[in-house]
């Protein structure tokens, strides 16, 4: 018996299921899901923590580095123009004071004896004060010249015994500095040098007790060696 075609025999056939469509796989190519995501960035998170922790360490590091390197060059700068000043080894070496700290009284004029010295440029000057120390009772030994390279208004230079006389001539002979030598004996050396303006006049001549005055000492300066060196003798002895 013949088999019989027709449209009874084909829909008698099963038909074929299809194959459920892979949603991992796009025209070729893997797509990544959810989970697989949320894997990768769970594994890398450590990594990248700490790659950021380094990187804030090195940023960290570089400025102050940065921040020491500008500290040392303005300190430089400071250092170089004077704005900070570095005491040097002679400063601690150098006595806290080298004026006598004691009181005088004021001494009679005719029990002071003088040496008169002129250390400027002005010829007879050290005549002419002498002159005038003379007609306030002093006794001047000797007048001449001196070589010393002080500027101020005036030298007064004695030894421990004449340091009573040394403080009646600071009164008359206002801004002077006094320098203590080894003399042994009362005598004075009075060195007029340019800063010289005149004797103070003799009704304004303070005679209470006080104490020898040293003005160069609230100019002290670190080196010991700037500071005035003041001859005690005339020139050429």
């Amino acid at each position: 018996m013949a088999r019989q075609s027709g449209p009874e025999q084909d829909t008698a056939r099963p038909k074929k299921r299809k194959r459920p469509k892979d949603v991992t796989q796009l025209h070729g190519h893997h797509v990544v899901t959810g989970p697989e995501l949320r894997a990768t960035f769970a594994d890398d998170a450590p990594v990248r923590r700490g790659s950021f922790g380094r990187r804030l360490f090195h940023g960290i590091v570089l400025v102050l580095l940065l921040g020491v390197i500008t500290a040392g060059a303005v300190g430089a700068w400071a250092v170089m123009n004077g704005v900070i000043k570095v005491p040097t080894a002679i400063a601690s070496k150098a006595p806290a004071s080298l004026c006598p700290s004691g009181t005088f009284d004021y001494v009679p004029n005719a029990n002071v004896q003088l040496n008169v010295l002129n250390a400027t440029s002005r010829g007879g000057l050290a005549a002419t004060v002498a002159d005038q120390l003379t007609a306030r009772g002093y006794k001047v030994a000797s007048v001449g010249n001196s070589d010393t390279s002080y500027s101020g208004t005036g030298v007064v230079v004695s030894g421990v015994k004449g340091q009573a006389a040394a403080f009646n001539i600071q009164r008359n002979l206002a801004g002077t500095d006094y320098f203590q030598d080894n003399r042994e004996d009362e005598s004075v050396d009075v060195i007029i040098t340019p800063g010289y303006q005149g004797l103070v006049d003799p009704q304004l001549v303070d005679q209470t007790p006080g104490k020898l005055l040293c003005p160069r000492e609230e100019l002290r300066i670190a080196d010991n060696s700037k500071w005035p060196v003041i001859p005690t003798r005339p020139a050429g002895q």
